[in-house]
């Protein structure tokens, strides 16, 4: 993780821009090029590696403005194989994500207060501005 030190009270770590990144994944390596032609620094979080805590989680939740469920890919097998079907609370939607983050919908790009999940990958431009 970067971490810039705050300067004059201001703190620059929840400012840059954030991309919750799969290289395997097409449409999160889109993401990555968008971010990258855009020329503004940005923090690349490989998610699989460095799986979010419940809090950085529920945070980014938070900046989608979605429930917990509305990030997960229903269509992953480990979601058919272990949760379809269960009633889950948020919690334990949430715990599944980061017990299985391959769960979570990508790219996830925070900038500021605001965050798109870059499905299509031009819905990053929006955030950019």
């Amino acid at each position: 993780m970067i971490k810039i030190p705050a300067i004059a009270g201001m703190k620059f770590e929840s400012t840059m821009i954030k991309i919750y990144h799969n290289p395997r994944c097409s449409k999160s390596r889109e993401g990555l090029a968008i971010l990258e032609a855009s020329g503004k620094p940005f923090e690349v979080i490989k998610y699989l590696e460095d799986v979010p805590t419940k809090d950085e989680l529920k945070r980014v939740l938070k900046l989608l403005s979605i429930a917990p469920i509305e990030l997960i890919r229903k269509n992953e097998a480990t979601w058919k194989e272990k949760f379809k079907g269960k009633t889950l609370s948020d919690d334990e939607i949430v715990e599944a994500m980061i017990t299985y983050p391959k769960l979570m919908e990508r790219p996830i790009v925070i900038q500021g207060n605001k965050a798109v999940i870059g499905r299509p990958p031009e819905k990053i431009l929006e955030l950019l501005g």
